[in-house]
């Protein structure tokens, strides 16, 4: 290979590495700013950056925005589109997601029909994810573990703690 066609590979490189960094740098930015405009009760600017966020499948800004439509916190209240985001999220492995979708489930907050089984898989998975610094969410994710399990049978608990094991995050 020439030098010539050796440069132009090198800056092709170059360039794409750049623009991963920058979309990396944007979206922490992005997120830093929709978070202080949620603070300040900024909602229109919160909603806006976290859906772009969120159709580009940023599972941070699905459950942040999630978590919107659960309250009806700049956006209508809307369980069922709250739980089509922390689906996606938690299908990615977010854990605040993960805990998010199976207490819907455990309670048949927007996705009727409850359903014991895949809130408990959700729980699971979630209570295996969050780390110290999620402490509160981990307690509280572990307390309504505890309440489910109470409510279900030893094959319910068998089948969920299956399917946990047999989960796998999916990409994009």
């Amino acid at each position: 290979m020439n030098s010539l066609k050796l440069l132009a590979v090198v800056a092709t490189l170059l360039l794409g590495a750049t623009a991963g960094l920058a979309s990396a740098q944007t979206l922490e930015a992005d997120m830093r700013t929709a978070a202080g405009a949620y603070e300040r009760k900024d909602m229109a600017t919160a909603v806006r950056i976290w859906k772009v966020w969120a159709s580009q499948g940023d599972p941070e800004a699905q459950t942040l925005l999630g978590a919107m439509y659960w309250s009806g916190e700049g956006v209508p209240r809307d369980h069922k589109e709250a739980a089509r985001l922390y689906r996606l999220a938690a299908n990615k492995g977010y854990a605040r997601a993960q805990n998010d979708i199976g207490f819907m489930l455990a309670f048949g907050e927007g996705v009727p029909p409850r359903d014991d089984v895949e809130a408990y898989k959700w729980l699971t998975l979630a209570i295996a994810r969050y780390t110290a610094k999620n402490q509160d969410r981990l307690d509280q994710a572990i307390k309504d573990k505890a309440t489910l399990a109470r409510r279900m049978t030893p094959a319910q608990i068998a089948e969920a703690e299956r399917r946990a094991r047999a989960w796998k995050a999916t990409t994009g």
